[in-house]
């Protein structure tokens, strides 16, 4: 899309998580398009955790920005700054923008390639083959899913699940979290509620760790996976423009064309945004298609009435528990077992995102 004098308009989106990479693949042949970004992939959320059982299974769900992104520029570091025309990197570049979207997610340490998150995978499989007991800390899906792909590859590992909420996945119904408790006790997985577990406090002896909960209660592991929430990763806009975008959680405050507030050619899309709803990477997507529509038609000069509306979505659960079985709750029930297991498992919808950036589902 040209300005007048022949120059293309330019397109920049920072961050390459969920939403972020869907946006490049729709808007690269637009515009003059950039991807900020701190690391040279994109990882498949949903499928880190078969990873960590499964590292082969990454060859697929760890995919190289270049390998969908053909047609822009890519950039390998943070942005730390913004101004109302230019985005500042941490390496000191300064990349001008006409439109710019804001997809940096949640904050997270990884590796900056897709060799050394896949290294990172091999460890996490080691760690849990050489253990004979492990402990997961968090209850909520990150956990759960953890915790059901460990019993279903290496059911005679002793697996011990502390989460501080009153109830497993407290993001879904009663019924759904009783659900899977059951399921996890019925594979020998001992589920404490209610606690928490002090990491800085451990004590270790030769062969094994020992850990105590909030109420004093001790238990050994061999090892341990933190699956706690993460932090938005906004507090680098803390100083810029957009600072009095922010709410009180630090997500960016958008309107129902998912623009900043108070910005015209600003979006933001993801768990950065403060949209009421349950931050799912499938939501996350949806977004991102409806940005990437309306950033199309302000680019060919079409009228700002004429923009997609977003709207918060109701919850909709799909949990995997292990290879075979899930638990998926609707507005109106809540599945267990096989049928689940049939919808997201298997695969876990690799094959799907990756069709959805133009990849053959099995590369």
């Amino acid at each position: 899309m040209e300005l007048g004098g022949g120059e293309r308009k330019r397109v920049v989106v920072i961050g390459g998580g969920v939403a972020g990479s869907l946006l490049a693949k729709n808007l690269q042949f637009s515009a003059d398009f950039t991807l900020i970004d701190q690391k040279e992939y994109f990882e498949i959320p949903w499928a880190s955790l078969r990873t960590m059982v499964e590292p082969s299974f990454g060859e697929r769900s760890v995919i190289n920005h270049r390998d969908y992104l053909t047609n822009g520029q890519i950039i390998t570091s943070g942005a730390i700054n913004i101004t109302d025309t230019e985005v500042l990197t941490g390496e000191g570049r300064l990349i001008p923008y006409d439109y710019l979207v804001i997809a940096t997610g949640h904050a997270d340490s990884v590796p900056k390639t897709k060799t050394g998150r896949l290294k990172e995978y091999q460890e996490d499989n080691q760690k849990i083959r050489s253990a004979n007991s492990i402990l997961i800390v968090g209850g909520g899906p990150t956990g759960v899913e953890l915790a059901g792909e460990i019993a279903t590859d290496f059911p005679d590992k002793k697996i011990t699940l502390v989460h501080t909420g009153s109830r497993l996945l407290e993001f879904i119904g009663p019924k759904a979290a009783n659900k899977t408790l059951n399921w996890f006790q019925s594979r020998n997985v001992e589920v404490i509620l209610e606690q928490s577990v002090s990491l800085n406090t451990i004590s270790e002896s030769p062969g094994s760790k020992t850990y105590q909960t909030s109420e004093g209660q001790t238990f050994h592991a061999d090892c341990h996976f933190l699956c706690t929430g993460k932090h938005v990763g906004s507090a680098w806009l803390k100083e810029t423009v957009l600072k009095s975008s922010l709410d009180e959680f630090g997500r960016l405050i958008v309107d129902e064309n998912l623009r900043v507030n108070g910005r015209k050619n600003i979006f933001a899309v993801g768990d950065i945004t403060n949209i009421k709803e349950i931050k799912q990477g499938y939501l996350a997507q949806k977004q991102a298609l409806v940005a990437a529509k309306n950033i199309k038609l302000l680019l060919a000069g079409g009228r700002q009435s004429k923009m997609a509306t977003y709207e918060a979505h109701s919850v909709l659960a799909l949990v995997s528990l292990g290879r075979k079985h899930g638990l998926a709750q609707f507005p109106y029930t809540t599945w267990i077992g096989r049928l689940p297991g049939l919808i997201k498992s298997k695969d876990l919808f690799v094959g799907k995102t990756r069709n959805q950036l133009g990849l053959l589902p099995q590369d």
